[in-house]
C-alpha cells in the first residue's frame, strides 16, 4: 500500500490510478486517511456501487430497525426453507 499526503499529491490522477492497479493508494490529510484508490475487478464494482448507494443503505437500515435481535431465522433454517444445499468449503 502506498500512502500519499494530500499536500504532496501533485501527480496526475491517471498516474495514481496506474499505481493503484498494483496496490492501493491511500491519500492522507495530516497523516489520517481520507481517500483511497484501488482496483475494482469483477464483482468489486457491483459491491462498491451498491454499498455506496444512499437508497440501498436506507433500505438496509429500515430493515435492520424492523428486525429485532433474535427475531430472524438462522442461515440453516433459511437454506432448509429454500431447499438450498450448504456450500462445500
Amino acid at each position: 500500500m502506498t500512502k500519499v499526503e494530500m499536500a504532496d499529491a501533485t501527480a496526475s490522477l491517471s498516474a495514481y490510478a496506474r499505481k493503484a492497479r498494483k496496490e492501493p493508494v491511500v491519500v492522507t490529510l495530516r497523516g489520517k486517511p481520507v481517500a483511497a484508490l484501488m482496483p475494482l475487478k469483477g464483482k468489486d464494482w457491483e459491491d462498491f456501487a451498491v454499498s455506496t448507494n444512499p437508497k440501498f443503505i436506507a433500505l438496509i437500515e429500515r430493515s435492520r430497525a424492523r428486525c429485532k435481535p433474535g427475531s430472524g431465522i438462522s442461515e440453516e433454517d433459511m437454506r432448509r426453507r429454500l431447499r438450498l444445499r450448504r456450500k462445500a468449503r
